[in-house]
């Protein structure tokens, strides 16, 4: 198991090969949890990231749509997952 330096600013650096594995990328949130003295990292998606996500979906057209009915956009899942 990695060990970590606290930095005078209360900076903990994560390991390379964790923070690879988890897909994590500059400016992403993590929630700070303490459980039986341990601290616990969770990474967490907040709306801003899937906001932009999804802008970048729509400007590569990966979207389908509009639809006028629930059925048709149900219908069109059920095509695209084949």
């Amino acid at each position: 198991m990695p060990t970590v330096k606290i930095g005078v600013s209360r900076q903990v650096v994560i390991p390379k090969k964790l923070y690879e594995r988890l897909g994590l990328v500059p400016g992403d949130y993590l929630e700070v949890e303490l459980e039986d003295h341990r601290l616990v990292l969770t990474p967490k998606m907040l709306v801003e990231k899937r906001l932009a996500e999804a802008l970048a979906d729509i400007k590569q057209g990966r979207v389908v749509g509009p639809f006028k009915a629930a059925r048709s956009a149900m219908r069109a899942l059920r095509t695209q997952k084949q």
